[in-house]
């Protein structure tokens, strides 16, 4: 049994108006796909395993956080979503993003239950009576996934946060986060494995930018 992880970085959102940056020296490797949604990207790299032509099983998968988002000159009713997603098949940015509203249902994300090894999308929000400079309320947390098998060579490690609007604060901290994920490495029956495969296959066939 092997735990794997991926960690998405530090970042420091700073608003203008309506107009959300990050700031420069904290990206981490986070990137704007539109204006006030912003997405964090990586992958764990299984190719070893592929090679040995082996399955990988999950048993288990989390997230680990430090602190909830913190804002700063908050109004109350300020709100944002957060997205902690791995999948067995790429995503587009804006694919990502839709996956904050529509989940793994048909829509716009474009992805589906089986392809989605795990999820949690979480809501905050500033409560009526605050300071301020304050840490955000967790609203709500949900999760949504199949820990599905995979024989691909990737898994596909996504955070993304969508701002509401309107939004009053002027700057929201956004503490590293690390992605695990608990899992086997097996041989399963020559037939069995070969459509696993296939199916790993047919899922890379999409624009995948690392």
């Amino acid at each position: 049994m092997k735990t794997l992880t991926k960690d998405h970085g530090l970042a420091v959102f700073a608003r203008t108006n309506t107009e959300w940056d990050i700031t420069a020296n904290l990206t981490n490797g986070w990137e704007e796909v539109t204006t006030g949604a912003f997405v964090s990207k990586t992958y764990f790299d299984l190719a070893g395993l592929s090679m040995d032509d082996k399955t990988l099983f999950f048993e288990a998968a989390g997230v680990q956080d430090v602190l909830p988002p913190t804002c700063f000159n908050p109004n109350p009713g300020d709100s944002l979503i957060l997205v902690n997603l791995m999948t067995s098949s790429p995503m587009t940015n804006t694919e990502i993003i839709s996956f904050g509203i529509y989940g793994n249902f048909p829509g716009p994300a474009n992805i589906s239950f089986q392809e989605t090894i795990y999820a949690r999308v979480e809501s905050y929000v500033i409560p009526q009576d605050t300071g301020p400079y304050t840490g955000m309320t967790l609203q709500s947390s949900n999760q949504l996934g199949s820990l599905e098998p995979t024989a691909s060579d990737r898994v596909y490690s996504y955070k993304a946060i969508l701002f509401g609007t309107p939004f009053g604060g002027t700057r929201v901290d956004l503490t590293a986060s690390r992605h695990l994920l608990r899992a086997k490495a097996s041989e399963e029956p020559d037939h069995e494995y070969m459509m696993r495969l296939l199916r790993s296959y047919q899922l890379q066939q999409e624009p995948d930018v690392d």
